[in-house]
């Protein structure tokens, strides 16, 4: 018997859309991190970044559950002392780059190493209906049916 390791010219990656319109900000970070690192696949290896891409349009109108929204906050450091600043989840999705919540939500759940960054790489967030990467022809990803917890109607 013989034990199959998967070479790096044994990957096939895919180009994938998923509509974030009104789904759940965690279930839908945890699905798309799941793709981006490959578990997905049968010949999944957690040495090699045998991953799939991933574009998520209408990230401006991804939902939080319960008071997230106001309570949920994000934390950055300009570098200076007492420079900490804190923010909200409701006033980056109102902001300029709403698409920074699923960036961040998605970034937390692929590990914190090189491979981790490499993977990151594969993901491409936008706030609006459109992108840029229609010659890739990507799959369409319902997210939204695999559970009906996935979307939240509101």
């Amino acid at each position: 018997m013989n034990t199959y390791a998967t070479k790096p010219s044994d990957i096939n990656r895919k180009w994938y859309v998923v509509d974030a319109k009104g789904m759940i900000l965690g279930r839908m970070a945890a699905e798309i991190a799941k793709i981006l690192r490959g578990k997905h696949k049968p010949n999944f290896v957690p040495n090699l970044d045998c991953g799939d891409y991933v574009v998520v349009i209408n990230a401006d109108k991804v939902r939080l559950t319960g008071k997230k929204l106001t309570d949920k906050k994000y934390y950055k450091h300009t570098g200076w002392i007492g420079g900490i600043k804190e923010t909200t989840a409701g006033k980056i999705l109102d902001g300029r780059f709403p698409e920074r919540v699923i960036i961040k939500a998605v970034e937390r759940m692929i590990s914190r190493n090189p491979m981790g960054r490499q993977q990151m790489t594969k993901l491409k967030v936008y706030a609006g209906e459109n992108h840029p990467h229609t010659a890739q022809n990507p799959e369409v990803l319902d997210l939204a049916s695999r559970n009906p917890k996935n979307n939240r109607s509101k």
